[in-house]
């Protein structure tokens, strides 16, 4: 196997676990602790990683069946769906869980 052979099964096989723990979440309402602290609810953090996920596996699949318009197509949609993962499902960032205590998270502070 060549070098983009195995660069496109990691990446397949990468799409397919994070699509899976994604819809892991969102069907079983649980996460792990350090999930839970990135996101809002486990809701969110399903749908980032799911939506990652079955981007993720778009790209390799469209590559792998090999038509360009397939290709093209499958990655418009990949775009698409991480652009929903980023915008609506990100994970808190740094203000987020720092917007009530009128603190920066501790910068500055000596």
């Amino acid at each position: 196997m060549s070098a983009s052979t195995w660069t496109m099964v990691v990446g397949g096989v990468a799409g397919m676990v994070l699509a899976a723990f994604g819809a892991g979440m969102l069907v079983t309402g649980r996460a792990p602790d350090a999930t839970t602290r990135a996101f809002r609810t486990v809701r969110d953090a399903g749908c980032y990683h799911l939506l990652f996920g079955v981007g993720l596996a778009l790209i390799v699949f469209g590559t792998a069946w090999g038509g360009g318009l397939v290709t093209l197509l499958t990655t418009v949609v990949a775009i698409a769906l991480v652009a929903v993962a980023v915008v609506r499902f990100r994970p808190r960032g740094h203000r987020d869980r720092f917007a009530g205590n009128g603190r920066h998270g501790g910068r500055g502070n000596g």
